[in-house]
């Protein structure tokens, strides 16, 4: 009988340096391929295989590991067994692993020819430094998560639970550090990767450790990870940055900016408990999704530098060559429009690029808003390359033709006579790291030996992590950029209105905007409560924090993720609904005011229409969700004519709570107003005032209005 699970493993209680050790695995059955790897900090790794493993009888196995597979130190071991004797043909699923740790003290082992990996490499040179030779420096970000599949129970669980997790154990264990190791035997001194990893991935995974779940394949899930945080980079920078990142994957443009903080707060938490490091002053966006009113709330939170998808800094340029309805979204609106032309567009091939890029603009810049109260923040702004990312997404090697394409980039620098040797190209490659080919065991091993032979043979192209780039070459200070708001191209095309959180917002009743206008009920209850005093306001702000998750809005029509929100605000109903009635009392909170929206996105434009674009209505219609917990005065919409500089308010009309159809025990209540033609362009923001004559004041938008 082939084996299900790892019954036992036994290691020896004392091992010394240079004396060799024996490992036993006992399983549930034969094992048509085991093995033993061990690895340690410094990047070694030895797998014991094949004729150093003994069957002693079914189910009985002897790994015989020589003094020359390990050295002082704690060593990492990882036990594993295939249910397939030909490991090519295995998937994920046909592994079983086991991870122990092992102190191995005494003196130094015998290094001498290890046959599986190269010797641990010394602290590399640096090899950094400007060129007047053009170079193209690019990063690589993997993203990882899992959402709560109930939003008021982290823990349920049940067999799809166990397939999706259990499919995914490469990315959520070695993947990550087999890739790194393979930049340190490179010799790839500035290499690494950032990676993102939602708080609710990281709950889960751990109780899937606890409770032996996927067959035990995650204990000591993060083990490796751990081991790789400590790798380091010519410049003593972390080779593996694990990014500030919102706990329950929070889609950040569109929720209240203490909850953006305090989700950031969560998630450095428990990051530093999982990994051992703390989350860096780097953060990859949930989506991807950038609007720059989050920027405050980041600086707060400790992040200084932010990633974004590149096309929303194009589009934000005044000569930005649109490609129609097939750019998969709308023309940009002239508000946004803002920064200087460029003359260096460039139609990509061999890739699928929708539209054209500037290469002169892959680069850090500084990205700013300016608040209603007029006051300017400012961050440092990574760009994430749209379709170079996408592709990559797709597994590398075999999608994104790595020289063909970044060499299109390199040539037309040369071309138009773009390069900057003080501050070279630099721009991300971004992707989920745990799904299609860029999750798979291919990306991480043989497309990364691909991408480590190009960057030692080819000087054109060097991966660097963000870290090394920005010490080398500081930002421009004069190189301030307006963005639009977006999200990446795997969010249906990512476009400034977010339109796959705003689904079916054109019909009588859409489950997106329900979720909207409960959810901001949900935050003035929790962040009321929280100012008044309550004492037990963590359960509270999990249930709430949950109720965040982007993902409850990807599937829209679909019940079970249509009322996560609701329930979870039920559930915090049935805990504190009597203590929410007594906090009207002593209210100080503002109201809560959900981001405004406006449709047309284009007044006077253009719109989507059957088959493709269609004149946009003249007129522009501005909404919103307030809630207070003692109820609304007034809300007010104000705007100010950015070429004359008159200010203009108008008193928005009370349109009712949002007829929800999921039973919320409460609701926010949605405002409008409407704008005429040849408003121009303008900035705005909506004033709300609670029955309390507490006061609250919206993120800053802009548009333009024909």
């Amino acid at each position: 009988m082939v084996f299900t699970t790892i019954k036992q493993v036994k290691l020896p209680e004392t091992v010394e340096a240079g004396g060799g050790f024996h490992v036993t695995m006992l399983a549930d059955g034969k094992v048509p391929f085991a093995q033993l790897i061990i690895r340690h900090r410094d990047g070694w790794e030895w797998i014991v295989k094949e004729q150093r493993v003994t069957e002693e009888s079914e189910g009985h196995y002897v790994f015989q590991v020589p003094p020359e597979a390990y050295h002082a130190g704690t060593a990492y071991l990882q036990i594993e067994g295939c249910r397939i004797a030909d490991i090519s043909q295995s998937q994920a699923e046909d592994w079983i692993i086991v991870r122990r740790e092992l102190e191995i003290s005494g003196g130094v082992a015998n290094l001498s020819s290890p046959v599986q990996t190269p010797r641990p490499t010394p602290i590399p040179t640096v090899t950094l430094g400007q060129s007047d030779q053009p170079v193209i420096y690019f990063g690589i970000h993997k993203h990882m998560h899992q959402p709560y599949y109930n939003a008021t129970d982290p823990d349920y669980w049940d067999g799809e639970k166990d397939g999706i997790f259990g499919q995914r154990g490469g990315p959520y264990t070695h993947f990550i550090p087999s890739a790194v190791n393979q930049y340190i035997h490179g010799g790839l001194a500035h290499a690494g990767l950032s990676t993102s990893w939602s708080g609710s991935l990281m709950e889960q995974l751990n109780r899937c450790a606890e409770l032996g779940r996927c067959g035990g394949r995650f204990s000591n899930w993060n083990h490796e990870l751990r081991a790789v945080a400590q790798a380091k980079t010519a410049f003593g920078n972390p080779r593996v940055d694990f990014v500030a990142f919102g706990f329950c994957h929070p889609l950040m443009a569109l929720i209240p900016e203490r909850d953006i903080i305090g989700q950031i707060q969560w998630h450095r938490e428990i990051t530093q408990q999982v990994f051992g490091v703390e989350a860096t002053d780097l953060m990859f966006p949930p989506e991807t999704a950038f609007h720059p009113h989050m920027i405050p709330a980041l600086k707060k939170a400790g992040v200084n530098v932010v990633m974004y998808d590149s096309i929303h800094q194009f589009r934000a340029c005044q000569d930005y060559p649109y490609a129609g309805k097939n750019e998969g979204m709308l023309p940009p609106n002239p508000a946004d429009q803002e920064n200087p032309a460029v003359n260096d567009w460039l139609q990509l091939h061999n890739i699928w690029a929708a539209s054209k890029i500037s290469p002169q603009l892959l680069k850090p810049c500084l990205l700013y808003y300016t608040d209603y109260a007029g006051t300017e923040h400012e961050m440092i702004g990574i760009p994430a390359e749209r379709y170079l990312g996408n592709e990559d997404a797709r597994g590398g090697y075999g999608a994104l033709q790595y020289e063909s394409v970044m060499g299109q980039i390199y040539d037309h620098i040369c071309q138009t006579k773009t390069y900057d040797p003080k501050h070279p190209p630099f721009f991300i490659l971004h992707s989920d790291g745990d799904n299609h080919g860029g999750g798979a065991d291919s990306y991480y091993t043989s497309n990364t030996g691909g991408l480590v032979n190009m960057c030692r043979t080819n000087p054109r192209f060097q991966l660097i992590t963000v870290k090394d780039y920005l010490q080398q070459f500081p930002v421009d200070p004069k190189n301030r950029v307006h963005v639009e708001p977006g999200s990446w191209a795997g969010a249906d095309n990512g476009d400034p209105q977010f339109t796959k959180w705003f689904s079916w917002a054109e019909k009588d009743y859409s489950p997106d905007l329900n979720s909207w206008a409960v959810l901001t009920a949900f935050q003035n209850i929790v962040h009321t409560l929280e100012d008044t005093g309550y004492r037990d306001s963590f359960p509270l702000k999990r249930l709430l924090y949950t109720a965040e998750t982007s993902c409850y809005w990807y599937w829209t029509g679909q019940s079970v993720w249509d009322a996560q929100v609701t329930n979870a605000l039920n559930k915090a109903m049935a805990i504190a609904g009597e203590a929410v009635k007594q906090s009207s009392q002593k209210d100080k909170t503002g109201p809560t005011i959900f981001v405004p929206w406006i449709r047309p996105a284009n007044p006077g434009g253009k719109d989507w229409g059957q088959g493709g674009l269609t004149d946009a209505v003249p007129e522009a219609t501005v909404r919103t969700f307030v809630y207070d917990v003692t109820g609304i005065k007034r809300v007010t919409f104000h705007y100010t004519e950015v070429t004359s500089g008159k200010k203009k308010q108008i008193v928005m009309e009370d349109c009712g709570a949002y007829p929800s159809q999921t039973n919320p025990a409460v609701t926010a209540t949605q405002y409008r107003t409407v704008l005429p033609a040849k408003t121009g362009n303008i900035r705005y923001y909506v004033e709300a005032v609670d029955n309390k004559n507490n006061v609250s004041f919206s993120p800053v938008g802009r548009i333009y209005i024909v």
